[in-house]
């Protein structure tokens, strides 16, 4: 597939020109240069044509900016590989040398370039603009990404400068890509482990916390298979931030979890689960996503000290509400049972979507029963009539009794607990909701209409 790859300074506007174009906000919008650090890639379709947008961070070194080298490497890395390039510069600014020496070293690429001068907001601009002139392109694209002025124009260029065949492919009956989310507190090697399993060094490495900023998109081809690999921010409390840009990418890593289809939880072999840990977990089974667990730099462990069984007991201990999770060593520095974790995703994705039959639902409520009456939170004991299931993703049962009121927790977690050994129901949070039945409701109707009577 073809790739638009979106080039510039910092603070320029390539962001926002990225989320226009997609017409959606994917990538974080600061008013602080240097937002993004790593490739922020979606699907996009212009005028028919369908290909891959590609935003990446401002061509800057910078004292300031500790990894504003590798930041500028990385986007270097993308414009090399780019079908299209678009040029993004800073109307507002004018022109600066630099730029001017960045676009003649673009142009030595050989590839379409597209050079667009954004923060045009008003007419009034125009009078300061003769200097783009300079740069002998036959066409420049003024524009306001932040208004919405002359993007089309613009998106009509970028369609007509991409390969021929590109047309549209409709994906009717095709199945979409599986979306995982790596999702980790700070410093756990997210971002390695997304690059071990991209096959390539796609996002950027730091032992700095806080380097992920954006949470960035990958699509892997996988045998027939595909998936979305999103590596997202390290997670911590935000009163611990103290970088603005740092706290927006904290906030967006918690919206991606509800977003993906199964959620990677990293932990560090070394030091785990620690109180963040416990709190990003928690997210991930607020989500009601599927959920995976792969305990990174299990390469700096002696197994000849430490048994695997002793190590998930420690996890479980610690995290015993997400004891459901499928738990893997894993090593992104020598790749080792890595893969294993696109596999262990289509097991718990699969068991979220599981559907159990009332009878067997009914089967199962019996046997249970007949060991021991279930417990509700006022401390008595009563019988559940039936239970079928109400949804998937999580799996959702209803249970109904003579009375609409909550199992007591010790209760309801041994019930759940069941239900995942004898429906294979690994992998997900389940939910229960609990509600009188047809006939209780209809006496309980007749009792308080026979009492306002009297």
């Amino acid at each position: 597939m073809s790739q638009v790859v979106i080039v510039g300074y910092p603070n320029a506007g390539k962001s926002t020109v990225f989320n226009r174009l997609l017409r959606q906000k994917k990538a974080l919008v600061h008013a602080l240069p240097g937002m993004t650090r790593d490739r922020v890639a979606a699907m996009c379709v212009l005028h028919g044509k369908r290909f891959e947008l590609v935003d990446t961070g401002g061509f800057l070194d910078s004292q300031a900016e500790p990894l504003s080298s590798i930041v500028k490497k990385v986007a270097w890395e993308a414009a090399r590989t780019a079908d299209v390039l678009l040029l993004i510069l800073d109307g507002r600014r004018g022109l600066i040398p630099a730029e001017e020496d960045l676009h003649q070293t673009l142009r030595k690429l050989g590839k379409p370039l597209v050079v667009v001068v954004n923060k045009i907001d008003n007419e009034s601009q125009t009078a300061s603009l003769g200097d783009y002139y300079r740069l002998g392109e036959k066409r420049l694209f003024f524009i306001s990404a932040e208004h919405n002025l002359g993007l089309s124009d613009l998106e009509r260029a970028i369609a007509d400068a991409l390969p021929m065949g590109e047309a549209e492919e409709t994906d009717v009956g095709e199945p979409k890509p599986l979306k995982i989310a790596i999702v980790g507190r700070i410093n756990v090697g997210k971002s390695s482990l997304a690059n071990r399993l991209c096959g390539e060094e796609r996002f950027i490495v730091s032992e700095l916390p806080g380097t992920t900023r954006d949470s960035s998109d990958v699509l892997i081809q996988r045998g027939e298979k595909s998936y979305v690999l999103v590596d997202t921010a390290g997670i911590r409390k935000l009163g611990r931030v103290s970088d603005e840009r740092e706290s927006a990418g904290v906030i967006k890593a918690k919206k991606n979890i509800p977003l993906a289809d199964v959620v990677c939880l990293v932990l560090d072999a070394l030091e785990f689960p620690t109180r963040q840990d416990t709190a990003v977990a928690q997210l991930a089974y607020e989500s009601g996503k599927p959920l995976l667990i792969a305990l990174n730099k299990w390469d700096l462990v002696r197994e000849d000290e430490v048994s695997f069984e002793e190590v998930k007991g420690i996890v479980f201990r610690r995290l015993d509400f997400i004891n459901y999770a499928p738990l893997l060593t894993v090593s992104a520095l020598t790749g080792k049972r890595a893969a294993r974790i696109f596999d262990l995703a289509e097991k718990v994705f699969h068991a979220g979507q599981k559907k159990v039959s009332t009878p067997r639902l009914n089967k199962f409520l019996a046997s249970i029963q007949a060991a021991d009456f279930p417990l509700f939170k006022s401390g008595k004991r009563i019988k559940i009539k039936y239970m079928t299931q109400q949804g998937i993703l999580p799996p959702t049962f209803v249970l109904f009794s003579n009375a609409k009121t909550s199992l007591a927790p010790a209760y309801e977690k041994f019930f759940v607990q069941k239900m995942r050994e004898e429906l294979d129901l690994w992998g997900t949070p389940i939910k229960l909701v609990l509600k009188a039945s047809s006939n209780e409701r209809r006496k309980k109707s007749a009792f308080l209409s026979k009492k306002k009577r009297g």
